[in-house]
């Protein structure tokens, strides 16, 4: 790790002395390896800051939606922990933009004029980012794309999970449990996530990696809108009464999506719902799983993505050089690893990283399937 170099103290007459062109700003700093130096300089503000003002630095994190339980569940309170860890005087300026990039836009800017030194953002549209992250870079303000890329933007850093590899940890799961149900060649419809969320694309490259090695036929497929799971429902019912039984597997691209489908086949009178694959271990979902009508979902350390973007905030606020692991078209990136959870491994895997408690997950209502599990 390079060792730290600081920018001037943050004070009110600093932030106005600096420019677009301050060398520390710049988004070229290999910013991956975060988390060693989070552990060094966990608990520091910069040389000369006023402590005691709450001036040592602005941090603004732009969440997309609520509609995912896990960005205000997980995500917003685990970023901000952290972030107060290594900078107790630290300003968090926080908003969540309700799946509206319009609104995310307002947000972006009403951060800016408060003279924020870094942004984190999670785009709800990344080509409506696009004018965001250049208004930042016009103030020299850099950006830290957080679980969602902004390709072509020129961003300082970028922190999310293989998305490449969810898809195929579904993908491989749906043809596991669709053979083992003897419908190696059944057929199967899919449920993509939001069409401005690039990640989408990624899940689905996955998914369709791990079809092509089956001989499972993809009957239909939809990209729903804002990744909302009544939408989803919505187009799976209309599949229902198309296909009926002849729908052997539903690949939904996350938890709410996959929630929005099996209420469809439910709702339909189905005797039984066909595997259906998820992602992010929504609390629902686990128990989904559990009372088998769900086959899985996706854990992503959401907890660690969100440590990883406060180190690497924390380190643009301190003017820290670091060297990067990798990069994602030029830019400096961590991408994280996920783990496929099925009813099998929920205690090694949600339980065993505190996730969940098995309290949350075996309510009274699954208290008889978790016992069926061996989960107690």
């Amino acid at each position: 790790m390079r060792a730290a170099r600081v920018k001037p103290p943050a004070t009110t007459e600093n932030r106005r002395k600096r420019g677009p062109g301050a060398a520390w700003r710049r988004a070229g700093a290999r910013l991956a390896s975060v988390g060693l130096l989070g552990a060094a300089l966990a608990g520091c503000t910069p040389d000369g800051a006023d402590t005691g003002s709450g001036d040592a630095g602005r941090v603004a994190l732009l969440l997309p939606e609520s509609k995912t339980s896990r960005y205000e569940t997980f995500d917003r309170p685990y970023f901000e922990d952290h972030l107060s860890e290594l900078c107790p005087d630290c300003e968090l300026i926080y908003s969540n933009a309700d799946g509206d990039a319009s609104k995310q836009q307002q947000q972006a800017e009403s951060a800016l004029t408060q003279d924020i030194d870094v942004l984190v953002l999670d785009a709800v549209d990344s080509s409506a980012a696009l004018s965001i992250v250049a208004a930042a870079n016009s103030r020299g303000v850099p950006v830290i794309a957080y679980d969602r890329s902004v390709e072509g933007a020129d961003v300082a850093y970028f922190v999310s999970f293989d998305g490449v590899a969810v898809g195929e940890l579904q993908g491989a799961a749906l043809v596991d449990a669709m053979t083992a149900a003897g419908n190696a060649d059944g057929n199967i419809i899919m449920i993509n996530g939001s069409p401005t969320d690039p990640n989408s694309q990624t899940f689905k490259d996955g998914a369709l990696q791990a079809f092509a090695e089956s001989n499972l036929t993809v009957i239909a497929e939809y990209s729903s809108p804002d990744w909302s799971p009544d939408k989803a429902q919505e187009w799976a019912a209309g599949q229902v009464v198309q296909h009926g039984d002849q729908i052997d597997g539903v690949y939904a691209a996350n938890d709410g999506t996959a929630g929005g489908a099996i209420a469809a086949f439910k709702a339909a009178g189905m005797q039984s719902v066909p595997p259906v694959t998820g992602q992010d271990a929504e609390l629902a979902a686990i128990q989904r799983i559990v009372a088998g009508s769900q086959y899985m979902t996706v854990y992503k350390a959401i907890p660690a993505q969100a440590r990883n973007a406060a180190d690497a905030a924390f380190a643009l606020l301190s003017g820290a050089l670091v060297d990067a692991d990798g990069d994602v078209a030029g830019v400096p990136t961590t991408l994280l690893m996920p783990v496929a959870v099925t009813r099998d491994n929920i205690m090694d895997t949600v339980v065993a990283d505190g996730f969940y408690t098995v309290e949350q997950i075996c309510t009274p209502q699954y208290a008889s399937a978790c016992a069926d599990a061996g989960i107690e």
